[in-house]
């Protein structure tokens, strides 16, 4: 049998490193760049329309984004803004989408005028008298406001994220500092030290408390600048002497029909590259006491990146290696699996969400993740639905048939019974 193998959805003209998902007009974000050097390689944001053709999810450019000399490292979406992490900057941007019908007057047999170009997978246009009606699509992307979010010798924006009502966003970077921003004036509310060295990755949740992890080994839960409490994995799991880890995401998810149900979720990698690697762990905590719930083994490749799913139902997980899994939430079993879907380290993971146009993109998946790479590419990974019968209950049919079997028996040959 040979290695499954994961759809290439779209491949961009430069290193991806951050993907977003907008719902409500089914985009796919995607962003890179190869940086301030003068190589030839551009940087910019792609914006791709999703599509169902013929059963099969599909994506077409829509509209690209030149950001000049800045590649994007992170993205954060709320509605129609994104805040792109661009070097030591946060930049907001601005996208629109306007879909009008133009009325064209139908041309003589051989005219070579042509009206605007129809939207792949509309509705052919219906002839009234001498008249056509086509939909044309403007996509325009306007620069708002940017800000230095990062101060260090080597500065750099990691991560940046909107909190739940989308009125603020948080940054952080290698200087460990939390900055908390206002949008989109992006003016200063709160800024405070919280971690010696980078801040890896970082979650706000609906009630407002934040979640940092940093190169300092440590995870801690934040009330504004006030320090609530620091994680401690390994309480109710694993324990190693003789090898230190860290944690390299976390990300709050749903419980799934829970509606007031949070779960945090993170990432603990070796701190160290060993020859022999150590096990990466995901673990589930309590969204309101910050107690560790479950921990499982995640395989020894080194995780790079982790998405939950709107639901709260899945998680995604990207490697360093290349690799792409989706686990449920609950038990932190894994479904899916594409080793060396990429061949190089997935930059970000983002799954199809459950809201807006997704039902209709998913069709009869189960559920759809996206991932990018340094290789330039996005690819599709789509999990079956799974049946609906439960395992207890297939087991006692059979042990149902089997009993009525052997009574059938009993009665046709008694004799022999």
């Amino acid at each position: 049998m040979g290695r499954r193998r994961a759809p290439e959805l779209y491949r961009a003209p430069f290193p991806l490193y951050a993907l977003q998902i907008d719902p409500s007009a089914g985009l796919l974000i995607a962003a890179g760049g190869g940086g301030a050097a003068k190589t030839g390689i551009k940087n910019g944001v792609h914006f791709l329309q999703l599509e169902q053709i013929n059963g099969r999810l599909s994506a077409s450019l829509l509209h690209s984004h030149d950001t000049e000399t800045r590649a994007t490292m992170n993205l954060a979406l709320a509605g129609n803004i994104l805040a792109a992490g661009q070097d030591a900057h946060c930049q907001l941007l601005r996208f629109q989408i306007h879909q009008q019908k133009s009325k064209n007057k139908a041309g003589k047999a051989g005219s070579k005028e042509q009206g605007p170009r129809q939207r792949k997978g509309a509705a052919p246009a219906e002839k009234s008298g001498a008249e056509t009606h086509q939909e044309e699509i403007e996509f325009s992307v306007e620069n708002l406001q940017a800000v230095q979010t990062d101060f260090s010798t080597d500065p750099l924006q990691k991560v940046v994220c909107f909190n739940h009502d989308s009125t603020l966003l948080a940054t952080g970077g290698t200087d460990g500092y939390v900055r908390v921003w206002k949008v989109p004036t992006l003016e200063k509310v709160l800024e405070f030290k919280a971690h010696e060295g980078e801040i890896e990755d970082l979650a706000l949740g609906p009630d407002g408390k934040l979640v940092t992890v940093g190169w300092d080994l440590k995870a801690s839960v934040w009330q504004k600048d006030q320090l609530v409490t620091q994680l401690h994995w390994q309480e109710n799991g694993p324990t190693f002497s003789n090898t230190t880890y860290r944690y390299q995401a976390c990300r709050f998810g749903q419980v799934p029909d829970q509606p007031a149900g949070l779960r945090l979720f993170t990432v603990q990698i070796p701190h160290k590259r060993l020859r022999q690697p150590p096990p990466c762990y995901l673990t589930a905590w309590d969204g309101s006491t910050f107690l560790p719930l479950r921990t499982k083994s995640c395989g020894h490749e080194v995780i790079s990146c982790l998405s939950v799913s709107e639901s709260g139902t899945f998680l995604g997980l990207g490697t360093v290696t290349g690799s792409v899994a989706i686990y449920i939430a609950f038990s932190l079993q894994r479904l899916y699996y594409v080793k060396e879907a990429h061949g190089i380290v997935v930059t970000d993971v983002a799954f199809l969400p459950e809201k807006g146009r997704g039902p209709e993109l998913l069709g009869s998946q189960e559920t759809a993740l996206f991932s990018v790479a340094v290789d330039s590419r996005c690819q599709l990974h789509l999990l079956p639905s799974r049946r609906s019968v439960p395992i207890w209950l297939l087991l006692l049919l059979c042990v149902g048939l089997i009993v009525m079997t052997i009574l059938l028996l009993q009665r046709a040959f008694p004799a022999f019974l």
